[in-house]
């Protein structure tokens, strides 16, 4: 018998968890694919179930799942997932989380304490992923966890786009809400055509999640519109109270820009009762109609993850999306 000759055709297929299959279904569409059947579901007693209803041999698998409330199950589930790609003999399985979980927990603050984001990283690659593609980190050394290759991708072109867009005749002044994202607030100002920046100061009790107190602006923001950025808003605490500071410092107004919509309770109340023009976020995570409300802009992440995942499955330059700014 003559031997095979030519390049297998590779294939690539996309599968979906249960925690925000719209996304999914969107990302599909941009790549001109359907997200692969399976069945999914849990036991009386919690315990997840999937199985996939087509092939997957030798298949270049994209494993899409938001870390959304509840976040444990569906970090389990989308391990599952991997497993069963992994034991049903797919070539490459790169798992998407465009939300990292647990990636606040990415370093001991005291004794005793646990890296969770190490941890997820560790489960993965136990699980049989080869790679991982994130949204936005939220500190960039999470990269580093993970034993193979991490894309990850930035939603900082897709927001200042809105934001000049909307507001291309006003003084911007872009604000980080603490002395940690001073760095993202220079590369913001610099793609909105380098425009100034300035910080709250804050202080922050490690023993009290999800508390800080803002104290003083550092630089000029009176009479300017703030483009206050950062990467997610999980309770609204920082951010509001931020925005509360530079009303009170004297500007104009203030936009507020982030990547991930936690919105962990009470988040909406807040941004609602807070004196800012408009909040954008993208849709990393599902944002359901009960938690939208006037002045929210929530624009899609599915345009960008698509681009990503046609650059790996065809072996080209995922840094090349942020012209080499990774």
């Amino acid at each position: 018998m003559a031997p095979k000759s030519g390049t297998p055709k590779k294939n690539l297929m996309l599968f979906s968890g249960r925690a925000y299959p719209q996304l999914a279904e969107e990302v599909a569409s941009h790549l001109g694919v359907s997200v692969t059947p399976q069945d999914a579901y849990a036991y009386a007693n919690g315990e997840i179930f999937v199985r996939f209803k087509e092939s997957v041999r030798g298949t270049d698998a994209f494993v899409i799942q938001s870390h959304t409330n509840p976040i444990n199950d569906w970090l389990v589930e989308q391990l599952i997932m991997v497993d069963a790609l992994k034991r049903a003999s797919a070539k490459r399985i790169t798992v998407v989380m465009p939300f990292y979980p647990y990636a606040r927990q990415d370093k001991k603050h005291g004794g005793r304490e646990p890296i969770s984001a190490r941890l997820v990283a560790d489960l993965f690659k136990t699980a049989g992923a080869d790679r991982i593609m994130t949204v936005d980190l939220h500190t960039g050394q999470i990269q580093g966890f993970f034993d193979g290759p991490v894309d990850h991708l930035f939603a900082q072109t897709l927001l200042a786009e809105h934001i000049m867009a909307t507001y291309q005749d006003a003084e911007i002044t872009v604000v980080s809400p603490d002395t940690g994202r001073v760095r993202l607030a220079e590369k913001w100002a610099e793609q909105l055509g380098g425009r100034p920046i300035a910080f709250v100061h804050k202080t922050r009790d490690p023993n009290k999640p999800n508390q800080a107190v803002a104290k003083r602006v550092v630089g000029e923001v009176k009479g300017r519109l703030c483009v206050l950025i950062d990467d997610m808003i999980d309770t609204g605490g920082t951010i509001t109270k931020a925005a509360d500071v530079l009303m009170a410092a004297g500007a104009s107004d203030v936009v507020i820009a982030a990547t991930h919509g936690v919105l962990s309770e009470p988040a909406t109340k807040r941004l609602v009762e807070c004196d800012v023009r408009e909040v954008v976020l993208t849709n990393t995570l599902p944002i359901p109609e009960e938690k939208r409300f006037p002045g929210l802009t929530v624009l899609s992440i599915a345009p960008l993850l698509a681009r990503a995942i046609q650059e790996v499955f065809e072996d080209g330059s995922v840094t090349s999306l942020f012209d080499g700014n990774t």
